[in-house]
């Protein structure tokens, strides 16, 4: 199976050749203990969305629940989560929403292209780049970068993926202490998973993949995995275990 990745903070790392993290880590457990071959590479988080929507991906993970997502793959939820406000802390002034965040003219807003948080975040983006206050980038880092030189006040994005990159790049561990996270009335709770793919898979590699990940989910897999990568306060406002009685 091809599942090209994106760096993610703690959940995709990578080292030069090595990849690790979060779902890189479960891939491999799941690979031996299923008997199913997966194929990892690394690409930029605009190109991911790019190969799966035209079928050079097999599998999307992690990625959040869309119903754009919905048309193109079989989605398997593994863990609940929510985006949140980021800012520096001295750069802050209390927002509830995205019409307060609009109504702050001078302020810029740093997200990275090929993340999506629904119809609400993708239709609040558009209005943002009609104002020329958005800037896209390839990956969490770089909206570090951007936040730390004071060229964006703010992002929108899990703080576990944004504080997990932080952790690991040099260039912005100094962030680490000095982040706010603020929640929206439009970033509310939604499933993030897998996704497989309707172009490249058979129904026969669907049933199989939508099985393991079920079997993997149900059984804390992939919240134990969390634990081990992330530190309780970055986890406790923005992922929790997916409902297993559903």
């Amino acid at each position: 199976m091809k599942v090209p990745l994106a760096m993610t903070g703690l959940s995709v790392i990578v080292s030069g050749e090595i990849i690790s993290g979060v779902y890189p880590e479960i891939l491999s457990d799941l690979s031996a203990k299923e008997k199913c071959s997966f194929e990892l590479s690394i690409v930029p988080r605009a190109r991911l969305e790019m190969m799966f929507e035209n079928g050079q991906a097999d599998i999307l993970i992690p990625a959040t629940r869309t119903p754009r997502r919905d048309r193109l793959g079989f989605f398997v939820p593994l863990i609940s989560n929510r985006a949140m406000l980021i800012s520096v802390q001295e750069k802050t002034t209390p927002v509830r929403n995205f019409k307060d965040l609009l109504e702050q003219r001078d302020t810029k807003i740093a997200v990275v292209r090929g993340f999506d948080y629904g119809e609400k975040y993708q239709a609040f983006l558009k209005e943002l780049q009609k104002r020329n206050r958005l800037r896209l980038e390839a990956d969490p880092v770089s909206v570090a970068r951007l936040l730390k030189s004071g060229a964006a006040d703010y992002t929108l994005m899990a703080p576990s993926i944004f504080a997990g990159s932080v952790q690991i790049d040099e260039r912005v561990t100094d962030l680490e202490d000095k982040l706010q996270y603020q929640p929206l009335q439009e970033l509310t709770w939604g499933e993030s998973g897998v996704y497989f793919s309707k172009k490249s898979l058979n129904a026969a590699d669907l049933q199989v993949l939508q099985d393991i990940f079920e079997r993997a989910a149900n059984d804390g897999l992939i919240w134990k995995g969390f634990q081990r990568y992330y530190k309780k306060e970055f986890l406790k406002d923005s992922i929790r275990p997916r409902d297993t009685t559903r």
